[in-house]
């Protein structure tokens, strides 16, 4: 050892960073629950050569190989183009999409039949309008769950439903006044208002209040059958009570829906159950992908394996997946409640909701790594290190002989050229748990060699020097733990389907809670060395002290979030066994609660106690549709605090409680209901003018005011996209209605096919490229036009002669419902500009200032001084508040999207600026969440937690104000638009006070307050004795002070850095957008 010391001595004047192989540790075979002692790897058969190059392109000569025999010739080629192009397509045929677009297309087929076929037809009654029959099989398609389908059913029905209230009481609302009262003008002026405006208006207030695509498709179902009694058949402007459309509707309703369903039941069918179990295999293997590449990202010190595509693939896919998981469990609560399985729905939500907390603590594991990469970068920006090219150091009762000559290459590849590679032992002497055990393996008792800090000559003088001191000696604990929870999470949670049998090995709860036990041993005895060692006890500077304390925060914060991680897992475990035992005994049988309508449903604060899913916001994906509202004036502050009795004396007068009644109308969601309730009756007034009615009818007035209810939209660049949609759809539609009817001649097996055909492709863009809205415009008017046509030539209509009659004339059809649509787009574009107009760019500026300063108040309070008694009056952030503030920043998301449709004579919306700052806002609001999450966990703090909390009080208030002032001043930018200054005060001056401080106390934390240097607060107990402070210092601080007592610390160090970072980003993207003050700009005119 001697020998190897001297060889490896780095040269004078030149620093150098040493990372020495990891030891052997003891880890747990989940499989078998056996301990065992040996060097792990975290690398998979995949994943094995990352840092080694191909090793086929290194055995590859520089010259490639002459071919034996000459190439393919050019029949050849195009036979095997055609051979491979024949295979993906019969591959397609299997795909989900493929299933989708055929099941779509079959549907449609059968609900045109209600067009074709005579019999059906005259079911229907001799009103035109039966091609809405195939239109209800576009919107409510077959290419869904079987949950889905139950939940389309249901709104169908409450469309439905709405639609006959409406038609009902608007006859007879006309029926009063025309026939009894003789006061038919008035009962016009009443159904136009209540019944047209209100009538409208609510179904365009429920649309946007809801969101959901299958309430969109209801709610246009209701408009177009309601639009087509109110202002087109008649009978409410004559003053007559008919039900002959309202049954019809009916029928072609039930028709519709049970087509569709039909379809989706027989015909490759969807089970939302299936899907999220497959959901949940999936995210399982890639919380294992993701937990190895980031712990072994971590121990290496680079971040280059975190940079390639396999961890972004990872990553992408558990996004992707972690969205339809959300979905398939919303659709299969309906298929469980249907069976009468509720329970089996609870727990499978529940595991839902396990994942997301395993994901949340993942996410604090790669904010612990990305804080690690940042600082070791600034190392080598600082030049504080250099590489070495060689020289390892190998402790006493290392095993690495071999290993070491296979990854010495590794240093010089090092991205950062600060942390060498991690020794692993090859994988091919593993004991496969079968009995066969590798050659590393010890037995336990057996010694293994001590840590010897003397051994490890590396410096603690940079952020590097001291990681590699964390890593020596928290390294393979880590890797223990990691490669233990890997390989459980690499098994669970079902078995392959279509049975889908829960795995669960009756050894993986023993193992892993061994595991988690051997854990926390080994780091607190790594923990209690490395600050036990001579260097660390020595005076530093304070930059240097801060240094260390902010490499411990990271790797504090990296082993707490990696023990909370396997925490997690067995909490996963546990439900898994309860959801096998419901599935296995199912001890409540069958229930159906939901059908017991006479029962009462539980207090809310009952639902909170049980844990209901829904409120757990698991599958709620519609109230991010809210525009978010804007900052308050001070005179509504003033009066908001004069009506709450904060103004003592003060009696509001009549105006003021008047203005206060009226506060419902200032909301967004009503405004918009007013708005679209107003602009349909202004476009349904021509219908009950005897002067106008007759050209409304002619120019299918019904169409254009369907058109106005689908473009209107709460802002206008949504309206502006849908109302692009909505014409190039139409076009398209119109061009293919004017094609089918030349080239089928009126013949219905022709047209049938035709429209087969037009189904499938309209099908492909619904399902296939997710635009449903653009699908559904085109069919939409190729059934108001060919379908509506053949309907005419067979004498099926009642009075329709303006458009040929018997001999229709379908560029006429066309052109009365392109021209219809065209108006009624231009209608609600109209409409949605000149009143009370909602721009996306503003509310999206004015959403993000008040956010940021939402979140600048919340960071004002000291997210730790609420865990001491008496500290502060406010809590830092409850569960509720962090669910705001991400629904929130979701509203915000989808105004960005909108703001790119808007026009402004500024130029184009800056579209990516935008989405980097809210990204950057959205990584903030998980560090908020990392911080509740640990506050959480222990709402009242021990002894030593409040012991550090009052010492470093002083310095947590100076950051958390700081930070608070930044969120004020690029709030106030952005709601201004005004530029910043470009002399903003930082956080890493007190930031390093404060880690300097933690670092000061953890080295001497018994310490008198006079004798320590960084004391500036009394301790705890100032009342104590000397003889009972020096048995306090003889006990060490094993008494009161533990690792977990940092853990708070460490967090919050970690939280207020990544704030800081990403603050740093906004204003950088704010100083883009409005630029910096200067001369120029403050030029007194």
């Amino acid at each position: 050892m001697t020998s190897t010391s001297s060889a490896t001595q780095p040269s004078s004047g030149v620093r150098r960073f040493f990372r020495p192989n990891l030891r052997q540790a003891t880890l747990i075979l989940p499989r078998s629950g056996r301990r065992v002692r040996r060097t792990v790897t975290l690398r998979g058969p995949c994943s094995s050569t990352f840092t080694q190059g191909d090793a086929s392109s290194e055995r590859s000569p520089l010259l490639g190989r002459r071919r034996s025999r000459s190439g393919p010739g050019t029949f050849t080629k195009i036979v095997e183009n055609w051979e491979l192009v024949l295979r993906q397509a019969w591959a397609l045929r299997k795909s989900r999409i493929a299933q989708g677009v055929l099941k779509c297309s079959l549907a449609y087929l059968l609900g045109s039949m209600a067009t074709f076929v005579a019999p059906i037809a005259a079911f229907l009654g001799h009103q035109d309008g039966k091609h809405i029959v195939a239109t209800i099989t576009v919107y409510f398609h077959p290419a869904r769950s079987q949950g889905s389908m139950f939940e389309a059913m249901v709104l169908a029905a409450l469309a439905f439903l709405y639609f006959v209230f409406v038609s009902f009481t608007s006859m007879g609302v006309t029926v009063l006044f025309g026939n009894i009262l003789d006061l038919l003008i008035v009962g016009h002026v009443i159904v136009l208002i209540v019944f047209c405006g209100g009538g409208l208006g609510f179904i365009g207030w429920f649309k946007q209040r809801l969101g959901s695509p299958l309430v969109n498709v209801a709610c246009s179902l209701a408009s177009l059958a309601t639009i087509t009694v109110l202002t087109k058949e008649g009978d409410v402007q004559a003053g007559t009570f008919s039900n002959d459309k309202v049954i019809q509707v009916m029928k072609m309703v039930i028709m519709g829906v049970m087509a569709s369903t039909t379809v989706s039941f027989l015909i490759f069918p969807i089970s939302a159950r299936e899907d999220l179990r497959q959901n949940m295999i999936d995210i399982t293997d890639s919380f294992a992908d993701m937990l190895a590449m980031i712990t072994r990202s971590f121990l290496w010190g680079s971040e280059d394996e975190l940079k390639q595509p396999a961890y972004k693939q990872a990553s992408d896919r558990f996004q992707k997946i972690s969205t339809a998981m959300s979905k398939n469990l919303k659709e299969a609560k309906y298929e469980h409640h249907v069976a009468g399985r509720e329970k089996q729905y609870q727990i499978e939500a529940k595991l839902v909701k396990c994942m997301q907390r395993l994901a949340q603590n993942l996410g604090g594991l790669r904010s612990a790594a990305s804080t690690e990469f940042a600082l070791l970068q600034q190392s080598v920006q600082d030049g504080e290190v250099t590489p070495l090219s060689s020289a390892w150091y190998t402790p006493v009762g290392g095993h690495h002989a071999n290993s070491s000559s296979l990854f010495s290459s590794a240093v010089a590849e090092d991205h950062f050229g600060i942390l060498t590679s991690i020794d692993e032992a090859p994988e091919e002497n593993e004991e496969d748990e079968s009995g066969h055990e590798c050659s590393t393996e010890q037995s336990i008792g057996q010694p293994s060699g001590e840590i010897s800090m003397e051994s490890s000559f590396i410096s603690a003088n940079s952020p590097a020097d001291i990681f590699s001191k964390f890593i020596f000696h928290l390294g393979p604990s880590m890797k223990s733990l990691a490669f233990t929870v890997k390989q459980i999470l690499d098994e669970l949670p079902f078995g392959p389907a279509p049975n889908f049998e829960i795995r669960v090995n009756s050894k993986f709860r023993k193992s892993l809670e061994q595991a988690i036990e051997l854990y926390t041993t080994a780091r607190s005895d790594a923990l209690a060395l490395l600050y036990k060692s001579n260097e660390l006890n020595k005076s530093h500077s304070a930059a240097i002290e801060a240094d260390f304390e902010e490499v411990a925060a990271s790797c504090g914060h990296f082993s707490f979030s990696l023990q909370d991680f396997a925490q997690e897992v067995k909490n996963y475990l546990d439900i898994l066994d309860e959801l096998q035992l419901e599935l296995s005994e199912r001890p409540t049988g069958r229930t159906w609660n939901w059908l017991k309508l006479w029962r009462r449903p539980p207090k809310s604060g009952q639902r909170q106690k049980q844990g209901d899913p829904e409120r757990d916001s698991l599958i709620d994906g519609n109230s991010e549709v809210d525009i978010p509202g804007d900052i308050p004036s001070p005179a509504e502050r003033r009066g908001a605090k004069a009506f709450e009795g904060d103004v003592p004396y003060y009696r509001p007068s009549v105006k003021q409680r008047f203005w206060k009644m009226l506060r419902v109308f200032r909301r967004d969601d009503i405004k918009f209901a007013i708005k679209v309730g107003v602009g349909a009756a202004l476009y349904a007034l021509p219908s009950f003018l005897g002067s106008t009615r007759p050209f409304y009818q002619h120019w299918r007035g019904e169409w254009g005011l369907l058109s106005y209810m689908l473009v209107c939209s709460m802002t206008i660049g949504a309206s502006n996209t849908t109302g692009y949609s909505r014409f190039i759809g139409t076009c398209i539609g119109a061009l293919c209605a004017i094609l089918s009817w030349t080239i089928c001649d009126e013949n219905p097996f022709a047209l049938a096919a035709f429209g087969w055909f037009m189904a499938l492709w309209t099908a492909y863009i619904i399902v296939g490229l997710g635009n449903g809205p653009m699908g559904r415009f085109i069919m939409l008017t190729y059934n108001l036009s060919a379908l509506y046509a053949y309907s005419l030539s067979v004498r099926d209509d009642d009075d329709d002669d303006d458009e040929g009659g018997l001999d229709p004339i379908i560029s006429e059809i066309v052109a009365h419902r392109v021209v219809a649509v065209f108006v009624g787009c231009l209608w609600g574009l109209f409409i949605t500009r000149i009143i009370w107009p909602i721009s996306a760019r503003r509310k999206l500026t004015n959403g993000l200032s008040l956010l940021w300063l939402r979140m600048g108040l919340i960071w004002k309070r000291d997210p730790l001084s609420a865990l001491i008694e008496g500290e502060s009056p406010n809590p830092y952030m409850n569960l509720r508040e962090e669910f705001e503030l991400q629904r929130y920043l979701s509203r915000l998301q989808n105004l960005r999207k909108a703001a790119c449709s808007e026009f402004d004579l500024r130029g184009p919306f800056p579209n990516e600026a935008y989405g980097r700052i809210l990204a950057s806002t959205g990584r903030m609001l998980d560090a908020f969440h990392a911080m509740n999450v640990i506050i959480m966990k222990g709402l009242k703090a021990s002894e030593g937690e409040k012991e550090i909390l009052r010492y470093t009080a002083s310095e947590r208030a100076q950051l958390s104000l700081r930070i608070s002032f930044l969120f004020q001043v690029i709030a106030s930018s952005m709601k201004l638009e005004y530029p910043l200054n470009d002399a903003l005060p930082n956080t890493s001056n007190p930031r390093d006070r404060l880690l300097s401080k933690i670092f000061g106390f953890r080295r001497c934390p018994h310490s008198p307050p006079h004798s320590h240097p960084l004391h500036s607060i009394p301790t705890t107990s100032p009342n104590l004795s000397h003889a009972d402070e020096e048995e306090n210092n003889t006990d060490g601080s094993d008494k009161h002070m533990s690792d977990e007592d940092f853990a708070l610390l460490y967090a919050y160090a970690l939280v207020t850095g990544q704030i800081a970072r990403e603050i740093e980003i906004i204003v950088r993207e704010t100083e883009k957008l409005f630029g910096v003050l200067d001369e120029d700009v403050l030029k007194l005119q």
